[in-house]
């Protein structure tokens, strides 16, 4: 059984909603192994004038945890 960590982050772009998910997930993928999941929990927008100007998405991401990986402190353990 995979065991599943969660995190929130929030996604931004000047051009719709799911551009901001995407761009948020292609980053978070840069330093986040394994990502499994992606739940949209809130989407907003800043207007200026009659338009839209700026795309927020709140995601909550899921990454399956490594039970394999090694410690990485280099003899730390423990801390």
């Amino acid at each position: 059984m995979d065991i599943k960590k969660h995190l929130t982050i929030t996604g931004y772009s000047t051009v719709s909603w799911k551009d901001a998910t995407v761009k948020a997930i292609a980053e978070a993928s840069k330093t986040i192994d394994y990502l499994s999941e992606v739940k949209i929990i809130e989407q907003r927008a800043n207007i200026d004038g009659n338009k839209i100007s700026e795309y927020f998405v709140d995601l909550d991401i899921s990454f399956i945890v490594d039970v394999n990986r090694k410690n990485h402190l280099g003899g730390k353990e423990g801390r």
